[in-house]
């Protein structure tokens, strides 16, 4: 029974500093008008300010697996969550574009090490055939911190300043890295693991060269990284300067992408581990998700624009395989590096496209204040070429059968 409770508790612990860093990732697209005003930037540096956050992402992606798998979850979540609660305080008070942009990369720092973190906790305390419907349940609550930095943000931010917001969040980062720390335990794995001495550098380079490892990381590289791109910065823009609607608005078209996101990540998980099958389910959505870029290309009427963030949504979480896909070909007491290896693809690709679309539609745009259709064509075209190395990805991806295939096909056909 104690271990039942200590399992929740520190699942609890770790999906609230999820939270937090999905709120940090998504904040920009409600307040880039604010902070285009705040800091006198253009598109290419607004860009370039919300990217900052994927860049130490990306970085810290595989550091953290290695972190995670050595000294535990614990340590390495209330290390992040004080560091993430410093950046978004720093963020908040800053007066100065260059301010905001270490505040916004210490707010990344910290929250890099929240995923694998949480998702070495499921791997630990919960069963293997079970793992793909658990991280849908942690994909679903870091789209709640998504949903709640859209319409909740864009309204909340019309009462009170945008920067007092950040400071609360930064606030309650602390204390949610306290009560890790006061509250959490690592599991008897973890430590059993970490009473020898275990080499992790020959368990990275053994991560790194498994050849099963890396068509995840090119799904995650291109599904997500096009959907974070679009959902966490310029589908905004798109909407208020194309389509004509309010910032509100605009946010209420990215929490219906997120909403349905949520709704079709479980329900793919829940497929994929009933069928026991992933390759089939991540094809399928990975397809759609190509189509839905072609029709946004080619324009979309704006009475149909929230019925497309809908179908957008439902179409987007492909993506979520590559977590259970890396770690499934890797040895399990390399989950953490596994899995961290696949997620460094997404974030690459959204710190990548974040500036590039922003020069690209600057470009376009040609010093005009407002973008076309054909100008917003022009930029998110980088988005729809990313999906397709993702889609590619995809069709080379080992199908595992929702279990770890590591001792009987990956280990064996290399003796």
């Amino acid at each position: 029974m104690k271990q039942i409770s200590q399992r929740w508790i520190v699942f609890a612990l770790g999906g609230a500093a999820f939270w937090l860093a999905f709120f940090h990732r998504v904040a920009p697209v409600s307040i880039a008008d604010e902070l285009t005003r705040a800091f006198a930037v253009n598109s290419a540096a607004l860009g370039a300010l919300a990217a900052t956050y994927f860049y130490i992402y990306t970085v810290m992606q595989i550091p953290t697996g290695v972190l995670v798998d050595t000294l535990g979850p614990k340590r390495v979540l209330t290390a992040g969550g004080m560091v993430a609660g410093g950046g978004s305080i720093l963020f908040g008070l800053a007066d100065t574009f260059w301010a905001a942009a270490f505040g916004r990369t210490l707010a990344g720092l910290g929250v890099s090490v929240a995923f694998v973190a949480l998702l070495k906790i499921c791997s630990q305390w919960f069963e293997e055939r079970h793992f793909a419907t658990v991280a849908s349940g942690v994909n679903l609550i870091g789209l709640c911190g998504a949903l709640s930095a859209t319409v909740p943000l864009a309204w909340l931010v019309t009462f009170v300043s945008w920067r007092e917001v950040f400071v609360a969040i930064g606030v309650a980062s602390v204390l949610v890295a306290l009560l890790t720390w006061w509250l959490a335990e690592d599991h008897v794995s973890t430590i059993s693991q970490n009473a020898g001495v275990r080499d992790w550098r020959a368990d990275l380079v053994a991560v790194l060269r498994n050849r099963a490892t890396w068509p995840a990381f090119w799904v995650s590289f291109g599904l997500s990284g096009s959907y974070m791109c679009f959902i966490g910065l310029w589908l905004a823009p798109m909407l208020t300067q194309v389509y004509g609607k309010s910032a509100v608005v605009a946010s209420q078209h990215a929490a219906i992408i997120i909403i349905t996101l949520a709704i079709s990540s479980v329900a793919m998980a829940r497929v994929s581990d009933y069928l026991g099958k992933r390759k089939p389910v991540l094809l399928v959505v990975a397809a759609l998700y190509l189509v839905l870029w072609a029709v946004w290309l080619m324009g979309v009427p704006g009475e149909w624009t929230f019925t497309m963030c809908a179908l957008m949504g439902a179409a987007a979480p492909g993506f979520t395989f590559a977590w259970s896909l890396s770690k499934e070909v890797n040895p399990p007491e390399h989950a953490g590096m596994a899995i961290s290896v696949a997620n460094t693809g997404g974030f690459l690709a959204a710190g990548i496209l974040q500036p590039l679309a922003g020069a690209m539609l600057d470009a376009s745009k040609m010093g005009s204040a407002s973008g076309t259709m054909a100008d917003f064509r022009i930029a998110m075209s980088s988005l729809a070429v990313f999906a397709v190395l993702g889609f590619v990805g995809a069709l080379y991806v080992r199908e595992t059968r929702c279990r770890n295939i590591w001792a009987d096909e990956i280990a064996g056909n290399k003796h």
